[in-house]
């Protein structure tokens, strides 16, 4: 079966960094789409980026464009989401998914995995 699971999430202060990780397995994960999203409590779920698994190009949210970046490292099955200069409004649960489409995650994805929860706090 297919799935996903996001962690590395944490306490930071504001202006700093963290990385998150999606580890997956159950799907030939060098074929597909990777997207991570996020939820804080109030507020939409939001797209955040997409890394295509056609050309590797990804895309990103203008909430994030600049700070954060996402990477995938195919043998390690895992996609990575390097956050920087993070911002109390960056606090939200992060989530990968994918809709095992080669170019791009919907902003309703088929797949999802549970989330790590990431607090930008002083």
């Amino acid at each position: 079966e297919v799935q996903l699971q996001a962690s590395g999430g944490g306490l930071v202060q504001p202006g700093g960094s963290l990385r998150l990780s999606c580890a997956t397995s159950g799907f030939t994960f060098d074929d597909y789409a990777i997207g991570w999203f996020r939820q804080a409590p109030g507020k939409e779920r939001e797209r955040i980026s997409c890394i295509s698994s056609y050309d590797g190009s990804t895309s990103y949210a203008d909430s994030v464009k600049g700070r954060f970046t996402s990477t995938k490292i195919n043998a390690k099955n895992t996609v990575y989401l390097q956050m920087n200069s993070l911002q109390p409004e960056d606090t939200a649960v992060y989530y990968c998914a994918t809709d095992l489409n080669p170019i791009l995650v919907s902003t309703t994805p088929n797949y999802w995995g549970k989330g790590t929860l990431v607090t930008v706090s002083s």
